[in-house]
């Protein structure tokens, strides 16, 4: 990784569709999630291309190897993600955080291209082209002392919306973090 030229590249749904291998190996590695799991995420990845204001990027080094990803969407409901959020905020919240919401779903980083600003540069190209209110994510409650994702969205300005948070399917607790755009 070390002094090896990376490039930010935008991807459209089919960009994606066609790296999924990629996309999927570089997000298991990422989250720790097994084999079995991980194949079922493909079918969710790939529908998530097909959604309103669908955006993506990747970051690729000189042999087109995949070091990172991120993508979102105009979060819905009727979308499972979105609909889990919404039952657990307050009333008084939902509407802010959700009523014009950017959905962050996935921003992932291999760990041994972690901590060279990847991550950052591709949150940063996300959020600045979603033209909503707000943007919403997820992510594994870790210390945030410690975690490069947690110090990442606090540095971006991500404020706590849920925390511990369990999400059907998943025994991690995690936390939904949101922030008012543009940035």
């Amino acid at each position: 990784m070390e002094g090896r030229p990376v490039r930010l590249v935008r991807w459209r749904g089919e960009d994606l569709l066609q790296r999924l291998d990629d996309v999927i190996a570089v997000y298991g590695e990422a989250m720790g999630y097994s084999v079995q799991l991980l194949q079922t995420r493909r079918g969710y990845v790939a529908g998530h291309t097909r959604r309103e204001a669908f955006q993506a990027v990747a970051t690729l080094d000189d042999d087109d190897n995949l070091l990172g990803f991120g993508y979102g969407y105009r979060g819905a409901s009727g979308q499972w993600w979105h609909d889990q959020v919404r039952n657990a905020l307050r009333r008084d919240h939902r509407k802010f955080w959700l009523g014009n919401c950017f959905e962050l779903v996935e921003l992932h980083v291999r760990p041994h291209a972690q901590g060279h600003g990847i991550g950052a540069r591709q949150l940063h190209e996300l959020l600045t082209n979603a033209h909503h209110q707000t943007v919403l994510l997820s992510t594994p409650e870790a210390p945030e002392a410690t975690s490069r994702a947690w110090r990442l969205y606090r540095r971006f300005g991500f404020v706590d919306v849920l925390r511990h948070f369990n999400f059907p399917g998943d025994d991690r607790p995690f936390a939904v973090l949101g922030r008012q755009l543009p940035l």
